[in-house]
């Protein structure tokens, strides 16, 4: 066993009986290169990436490649996930140096961290015109050993141009307008692919983030064109590989255009964020297929992501056994004709695959076929679907299931509670709120101190070293925010205004206008300080802040948290209109601003019908980022509650905008109305 068995990682622990002498990321690896005079070489990667897995048998495993590394590096292997910031610092200047970035990445550093040579993918023979992973080692060694003083200009001068990069944000021009937004759907509208859904060509992802920005568009403003995006891409992928026919829950992304073969690894972030988009496409259309999707995506992210602590696993792998001792791609959830028929008789398997698209030829590999769900329009016999479904289902069970990445990261987490508790809520499942308070718990006792700072991952109820970045105090906040609303407990207001408390303290930039970095002023020294507004797989730190931030100050009415907010979102004045894809949740976020957001209180007996009437209904509302608070009139868990009383003795509704309310209502069908409720 190498460094890396004491780790908290499942992905570094992967690596722990290589024969690479792996150090993890610190300081001692920096100062035994010194020592030593020679370089590092920094691999960067996740426990579901395939690609990862690859190169580590191909290369880590060898014992000739490891002893050359051994002789002639120090070499630092780093979960992206667990350290996203030391990802995102190099990972800029390979797309810098390259043009392209992706996982395993591989960098070959100084001891002052200086990157001067970048790769990702090595294969250990030359292939495709690409260089051996050997050859790479060697080609290194010798800049390193002869050409020393090339070596430190290169790094030099890349360190010089990450460091003199500036942020043109757009802050300090105000906060997005009518017009930028309608330059953004309009871009998002030439990008859109009418056919298929979703935007652009393959590789394809699912635009969680942007699909936000569409349901609220159409909320606000009425525009027909941006629900009809969002629900037809939402159908779309629903009805393709890339959603689990049986199992529910969605993969990374599709490798084609249409969703139909995925990449399969199952990751929480999407999963959450897909969750909370069905759940309000069926809020703003009462489409039963959303409500069936939403569902059955909560209950996969309980039944195969919840860790015995209560949080939730961060992924699932794409390989998995095939049942020879080969680890394959899909193995878990491809089907051939031929194995429908063994498993269900004749009959079943042929109706099977006509209902799940499986064919002869297959739509996978080796004949193999992704469960699809086309639309065959006409009744279809539901019990005999479910009948077949459960059967496939219990006997999928019996393969050799895809490892877990056990680690809880404390974003994706957030992301998993607001979902949960907003699934449970429209949907009666006490059960989903249930476990969205457990996750919320373990994150306040296991993650966060007493004056607001956040632990990034752990796993088996131990906190993991790594601090939170920007991200980790947004989307936890988020999911707090979202937990009250649903529970009209006041203290997950209070847990979330100590996170965001230490978003203004230690993100916020000093004279940039209400621009934020990626990591507090007292983390770690890189050798830049990550900085970015866009939208990756999950929100950018930056625009999940700035939702927070807002909705917070909705609750509290705290200019400060306003102003940080508003600073935050001119950067979607300058991209949204130019990048929309790639800033959806800051789009999300702005249309929640133009909107106020509304801050809805709903007074009453707790446990009184009415009540649950009205804040059943509150929650309903499509209002862009409507914040609720529930409770008794007076209460003091909530600023919204205060001097709000009964109206003739019942439960009752305040709909407000910056603090200034229309009429209070007893009405459920009159609070629907101001609030956008889908009849």
């Amino acid at each position: 066993m190498n460094r890396l068995a004491g780790v908290t990682s499942p992905y570094l622990l992967q690596h722990a009986d290589n024969p690479v002498d792996w150090w993890p990321w610190e300081p001692e690896a920096f100062e035994e290169a010194r020592r030593r005079d020679v370089p590092v070489l920094l691999s960067v990667g996740y426990s579901a990436c395939h690609w990862c897995h690859v190169m580590a048998s191909e290369s880590f495993e060898d014992a000739t490649t490891a002893a050359y590394m051994n002789a002639h590096f120090v070499n630092i292997k780093v979960d992206r996930e667990e350290r996203p910031d030391v990802d995102a610092v190099y990972m800029e200047a390979v797309q810098a140096a390259t043009g392209q970035g992706g996982w395993p990445m591989t960098v070959f550093l100084t001891a002052d961290g200086e990157p001067f040579y970048f790769g990702t993918y090595f294969p250990p023979a030359p292939r495709h015109g690409m260089a051996s992973f050997p050859q790479v080692l060697e080609g290194v060694t010798s800049a390193w050993t002869d050409r020393r003083d090339e070596v430190a200009e290169v790094a030099g001068r890349i360190v010089g141009e990450l460091a003199g990069r500036s942020l043109a944000h757009g802050g300090g021009e105000g906060v997005p307008a009518e017009e930028e937004l309608a330059q953004a759907l309009l871009g998002l509208t030439r990008e859109y692919d009418e056919r298929h859904g979703g935007f652009g060509g393959a590789p394809k992802f699912p635009p969680s983030m942007v699909l936000e920005f569409l349901l609220r568009h159409h909320a606000r403003t009425g525009a027909e064109g941006a629900l009809q995006m969002a629900a037809d891409t939402c159908v779309a992928m629903a009805r393709g590989g890339i959603y689990d026919q049986l199992g529910g829950g969605f993969a990374r992304y599709s490798v084609d255009r249409a969703w139909v073969v995925p990449h399969f690894e199952k990751m929480l972030y999407d999963n959450a964020l897909l969750c909370r988009v069905y759940a309000h496409l069926w809020r703003a259309t009462g489409s039963e297929l959303a409500r069936r999707v939403a569902v059955e995506t909560a209950d996969f992210l309980v039944r195969e992501l919840r860790t015995a602590e209560g949080g939730f696993a961060s992924a699932l792998d794409a390989d998995s056994d095939d049942g020879t001792g080969k680890h394959v791609e899909g193995a878990f959830y491809a089907w051939t004709p031929a194995q429908l028929r063994e498993l269900l008789g004749d009959d079943d398997g042929e109706f099977a695959a006509r209902h799940f698209g499986v064919t002869l030829d297959g739509t996978f590999e080796k004949g193999a076929s992704v469960l699809q769900l086309p639309d065959h329009g006409g009744d279809v016999d539901a019990a005999r679907v479910e009948s077949v479904r459960g059967r496939l289902f219990a006997a999928r069970e019996t393969r050799h299931r895809p490892g877990r990445d056990d680690k809880v990261v404390a974003a994706w987490n957030g992301l998993a509670v607001a979902a949960l508790a907003e699934t449970g809520a429209y949907f009666d499942r006490p059960d989903l709120v249930e476990r969205a308070t457990e996750a919320a718990d373990l994150l306040v006792r296991l993650h966060m101190d007493d004056v607001g700072r956040l632990a990034r991952t752990s796993k088996d109820g131990r906190a993991g070293a790594n601090a939170g970045v920007l991200e980790d105090y947004a989307d936890v906040a988020e999911g707090f925010l979202a937990l009250a609303a649903v529970t009209g407990e006041g203290a997950w207001l209070e847990f979330a205004g100590l996170l965001l408390d230490t978003v203004l303290d230690q993100f916020v930039a000093e004279g940039e206008d209400g621009a934020l970095y990626d990591t507090a002023d007292d983390a770690e020294q890189l050798i830049r300080r990550p900085q970015d507004p866009t939208d990756n797989a999950a929100p950018s730190g930056w625009s999940a802040a700035a939702g927070a931030l807002l909705s917070y100050a909705a609750h509290t009415g705290s200019e400060a948290h306003r102003t940080a907010a508003e600073g935050a979102l001119g950067v979607v004045r300058t991209l949204g209109p130019r990048a929309p894809r790639f800033i959806g949740w800051g789009l999300a976020v702005s249309e929640a601003l133009l909107d106020g957001p509304r801050e809805v209180a709903v007074v009453g007996a707790v446990g009184d019908g009415a009540t649950r009437a009205l804040h059943r209904t509150a929650l309903l509302g499509t209002a862009p980022g409507a914040v609720v608070a529930a409770g008794a009139a007076g209460g003091e868990e909530f600023p919204l509650l205060r001097d709000r009383p009964l109206v003739e003795g019942k439960a009752a509704a305040y709909v407000c905008r910056h603090f200034v309310c229309a009429a209070p209502t007893t009405e459920v069908d009159q609070l629907a109305a101001e609030l956008g409720v889908a009849e």
